[in-house]
């Protein structure tokens, strides 16, 4: 600390050099000690050249630089005595001869801030007070500087500025409560500022939120003493937000409420905001913005998304909300008429959470399924008549199920099935015709031989029943010696024609066949006795019987002329059109 002093002499002396001999005085305007220290006022002064004193003698007083208001004397160099709030206090450590007139002012106190003023005196009227003076002020802690913005993530410098005026009393400086600051460093060094010095001592570091609100202090200690000074600052740390809570995903069914929360921290205060699909739904300046969905349904299924943002930055966290339900009626192809050996493709989709068992499904059988999918196909390559029907399709799931209907109609020419034939009975021949079509068919009995030809809608001779797709045409003829050779069927719609020759067979084969073998013994053991009987019964009676066909009036004779105006082929007109079942 003495080179400092030790250097004023060579500084005033190139200073006079500089300027033409007059009075002039140089000191800080502004110089600080601490409490309970001490302080040295570095001075120099110039008076006029013509002037020749044998000796110098200066006078410092205190607020004041006239005589004549008796300010306090800090310090009088002729009699070595001062004020009585100064003695024992102050000592001139300049030489005055060297035009130096630094003063030192120990266990400095509150009522000694303020003004000092130098006086020289050079012998008799060779007296003169400068206006040049310094402001001396006492403190009770050192001077702690924080930037005017800390930013999180940005290098910061915070700086302890100790006054270091006093060349008895060298300070030390530390920093306090630098836990938990990140990648921090001390530097420090002395610094001369208008003749008074300064040690700074600047404390580097990284900051993050979590600093935000710390307090820091600079502690100053002389040692060899016990005094000590502490200045602190908390500090401002400004930091992008964070969000710290939020509802993780959560899986609800539908009706039920759900309250979502975004707790968020950040300086400054955030814009919070929740979205979904990049709709706002909800925001506020606020550190906890909660969402209330009161009744939630499928449309509320989605990913949400909590944002925040202020001047430093933006974040954002997501979560998701499942909605559970139970699947919706499904879709489903609308009626529809094919044609035989078409390609038909049945089509089933729905919407459920979790995704539903499908099944497409007729006569109670199923005939495709899919699990965990919201659509079904089936495909029937070459559709034929045994696809018509009724089909649904049925979604379920944990929740719930549904279905849908559709009809599949499926249009094909006639089939003459196999129960068509002609049966003879006691008195008459019945030739049934069975066909299965849709639409309806044209049913017609031929008998070639006869030139015979009439159809179902002549209800004298055919009688019909009609059973959803199955169609019944019954031909009756009485009975004849002979037996037509051939009766055929013929059967007609819009997609065809079939022609079936109708076998022949009796009541009594159909008898014999279904009383079997065994039961044929019995009934010729039967006959033998009833037969025997008979021939005593016929020696009685005398009877003729005709074998020829029995006339009647709803049905054609074939014998005689009769016959021939019958056998014509009956028309039955044109028809227009077959309707679609």
């Amino acid at each position: 600390m003495e080179w400092r002093w030790r250097t004023f002499p060579l500084l005033f002396i190139l200073i006079e050099g500089a300027l033409s001999r007059h009075w002039a005085a140089w000191m800080p305007t502004s110089i600080s000690a601490f409490k309970d220290t001490c302080v040295a006022i570095p001075c120099s002064f110039n008076y006029p050249e013509d002037i020749r004193p044998s000796a110098i003698h200066g006078i410092w007083y205190f607020n004041s630089p006239y005589p004549k208001n008796f300010p306090p004397v800090v310090f009088k160099s002729k009699t070595n005595t001062a004020h009585e709030i100064y003695m024992g206090r102050t000592k001139m450590i300049g030489d005055l001869q060297e035009s130096n007139c630094s003063i030192q002012i120990d266990r400095v106190s509150s009522e000694l801030q303020g003004k000092y003023y130098f006086r020289a005196d050079l012998g008799g009227y060779n007296q003169y007070t400068y206006s040049e003076h310094a402001n001396l002020y006492i403190l009770d802690e050192p001077f702690v500087v924080q930037p005017q913005e800390i930013i999180s993530g940005s290098e910061t410098e915070i700086t302890c500025l100790v006054d270091d005026n006093c060349p008895d009393m060298k300070p030390r400086v530390t920093w306090m409560d630098i836990e938990g600051l990140e990648h921090h460093m001390v530097y420090a060094r002395l610094e001369e500022n208008n003749l008074s010095w300064k040690q700074i001592s600047t404390l580097k570091f990284l900051p993050t939120h979590k600093n935000n609100g710390q307090r820091l202090g600079c502690r100053v200690t002389y040692p060899g003493t016990e005094l000590q000074y502490k200045g602190f600052v908390t500090m401002d740390v400004k930091y992008a937000p964070r969000i710290i809570d939020i509802n993780s995903s959560t899986e609800t069914t539908e009706g039920t409420q759900v309250v979502f929360i975004c707790v968020v921290d950040s300086n400054p205060p955030s814009r919070v905001m929740w979205l979904k699909d990049d709709i706002l739904l909800k925001e506020d300046y606020t550190s906890n913005l909660t969402l209330e969905l009161e009744y939630v349904t499928y449309n509320h299924d989605g990913l949400y998304l909590c944002a925040a943002e202020n001047d430093y930055g933006r974040t954002n966290k997501s979560m998701g909300l499942a909605v559970m339900y139970a699947p919706w009626k499904p879709s489903v192809n609308a009626s529809l008429v094919a044609v035989e050996g078409e390609t038909v493709t049945i089509f089933c989709n729905t919407q459920g959470n979790p995704d539903p068992i499908l099944s497409i499904i007729k006569d109670k059988q199923i005939l495709n399924s899919a699990v965990f999918e919201n659509e079904l196909v089936l495909e029937i390559p070459l559709v034929t008549h045994e696809h018509d029907g009724e089909y649904w399709c049925l979604a379920e799931n944990q929740y719930g199920h549904s279905n849908s209907s559709f009809n599949l109609t499926v249009v094909f020419s006639p089939i003459v099935l196999s129960e068509s034939k002609c049966t003879l009975t006691k008195d008459n021949v019945q030739c049934m015709c069975t066909v299965k079509s849709n639409p309806d068919p044209y049913i017609m009995f031929e008998i070639p031989e006869k030139n015979f030809t009439v159809s179902e809608l002549n209800t004298e001779f055919v009688h019909s029943q009609r059973n959803g797709y199955m169609v019944s045409s019954i031909l009756t003829l009485q009975k004849e010696s002979e037996l037509p050779k051939v009766v055929l069927c013929s059967a007609s719609n819009l997609y065809g024609k079939k022609v079936h020759e109708l076998l022949f067979q009796d009541s009594d084969s159909l008898l014999w066949a279904k009383i079997g073998p065994v039961g044929a013994v019995v009934v010729f053991v039967i006959l033998v006795a009833v037969g025997g009987y008979m021939i005593k019964t016929r020696e009685k009676k005398t009877m003729t019987e005709s074998s020829s066909f029995i006339q009647t009036e709803t049905s054609p004779s074939y014998s005689g002329d009769a016959s021939k105006k019958h056998l014509g082929k009956i028309e039955s007109g044109e028809i227009s059109s077959l309707e679609v079942k």
